[in-house]
């Protein structure tokens, strides 16, 4: 029963919740960076090449022979999804950049000195009581 306990504290922590909203964000947008890399960025780049369709580069291993599939590797989507990486790894820099920048302005920015502490107002109260009475 303790560990069940942990695991549910665990589980509705705000950092958990956070974490699981990041992710489920993170998929969409990786969704939408592979739209635009396969239907926007590949197909100039592609006409600029020659009319190349990166999505059907391939080598062929092996023909396809009967009801056998061809063995191919398809290396243009392997260099398609390199593409959506490293747009999202960008991305992702760019925001984990700007939150270290917001974090940093806020260590140097200047606190303002603590008050007095319980005990040092309590002196000053009988040293005033004190010199009043003498």
């Amino acid at each position: 029963m303790g560990m069940m306990n942990e695991f549910k504290q665990f589980a509705v922590k705000g950092n958990v919740v956070d974490m699981a909203v990041g992710i489920i964000i993170g998929a969409a947008f990786g969704k939408i960076v592979t739209a635009l890399v396969s239907g926007v960025i590949m197909p100039p780049i592609g006409v600029l090449l020659g009319g190349v369709d990166f999505s059907d580069l391939a080598f062929v291993i092996k023909e396809a022979a009967g009801d056998a599939p061809a063995v191919v590797i398809s290396y243009g989507a392997f260099i398609q999804t390199v593409v959506d990486f490293t747009i999202i790894a960008f991305a992702i820099f760019m925001l984990v950049r700007g939150i270290n920048s917001l974090k940093k302005k806020e260590e140097q920015a200047p606190k303002a000195p603590p008050g007095p502490s319980a005990e040092q107002v309590l002196l000053t109260e009988i040293r005033d009581l004190l010199k009043s009475k003498s």
